[in-house]
């Protein structure tokens, strides 16, 4: 089955990457763009046919390694 792991920065952490991608956008005559926050986005296929295992094994897998949960939060998704 397929899963997706989405990682975004919490409210609040400076985000430098989406402040550079914001004024690349506007320096390029995008407009209507008022903030950028940029993340992670991890496509995983996973074996096995129960949808809740899945869950539990990413997030796990999200706590560890995927995400850095001071600053981040992370989303999982079977697909």
């Amino acid at each position: 089955m397929k899963a997706r792991v989405t990682v975004t920065l919490k409210t609040g952490v400076l985000d430098p990457q989406g402040k550079a991608i914001e004024g690349a956008l506007h320096s390029l005559g995008i407009e209507g763009v008022a903030s950028v926050r940029q993340g992670k986005v991890f496509d995983i296929e996973v074996e096995g046919s129960d949808p809740e295992a899945a869950k539990v094994a990413l997030a796990a897998a999200s706590e560890k390694l995927l995400a850095n949960t001071v600053v981040e939060n992370y989303r999982v998704e079977i697909l």
